[in-house]
């Protein structure tokens, strides 16, 4: 049964959404990682659209699958309401495998804290000689846990088959996501509170596609 929805879980509602690619590096000779600065998340939205989606860089988990570009990524992803103000915040995983079925439904912080799982979609890519898999899922972020991991945040997913994934949001990643986020909330005005990704109807917690254009400056 699904919560009884604020104009807040709407938010999830009015927008579809993808993660982003990565820019490429600025020039042909890119600095060392640890001397490069996290990409910002680019903000995508309907040009007429209550809500905004920023959508941060994606980052491999593991080698893309096959060599198949857009697969084993996670990115961070977040949504404003132009009305009030208000946001959510959520961890977005694809995972493609060979083998059995994992069944990814869990996730906590490294606390042990629970946090709101949400299954997005299963799909068997193919079983003639073995099968393998790719799963789509998410967790949703507080943004006080967000604002308190200066140094980072680390975010483990648990699946059925006894698999664990953890990933590691880097404390720059983090940064830079809230800080596009608060500048376009400042522009409408105090947030009224923050909306819950796990109140949001189905079919907008399990979307995947951003069916939208960037909006004009």
């Amino acid at each position: 049964m699904i919560p009884r929805r604020s104009p807040a879980a709407l938010l999830l509602g009015a927008v579809l959404f993808a993660c982003a690619p990565t820019p490429p590096p600025a020039s042909p000779a890119p600095a060392p990682a640890e001397a490069r600065p996290a990409p910002s998340p680019s903000a995508v939205s309907e040009p007429s659209a209550r809500f905004i989606g920023f959508v941060g860089p994606k980052v491999q988990h593991d080698p893309p699958f096959l060599g198949i570009p857009d697969t084993n990524f996670y990115c961070l992803r977040s949504f404003l309401d132009r009305q009030t103000g208000e946001t959510a915040h959520q961890l977005y995983v694809a995972d493609s495998y060979f083998g059995a079925k994992r069944g990814w439904q869990w996730a906590h912080d490294a606390g042990g804290n629970a946090l709101p799982f949400t299954p997005i979609g299963t799909d068997e890519i193919a079983c003639d000689n073995g099968c393998s898999y790719a799963e789509e899922f998410a967790a949703t972020i507080p943004a006080a846990a967000l604002r308190a991991s200066a140094r980072g945040l680390a975010v483990t997913f648990t699946a059925r088959s006894g698999a664990t994934m953890t990933i590691v949001l880097s404390g720059e990643a983090i940064a830079n996501q809230l800080a596009v986020v608060d500048a376009a909330r400042r522009r409408v005005g105090p947030a009224a509170g923050h909306a819950t990704l796990a109140s949001a109807p189905e079919e907008a917690r399990t979307s995947t596609i951003f069916s939208a254009e960037r909006p004009k400056k």
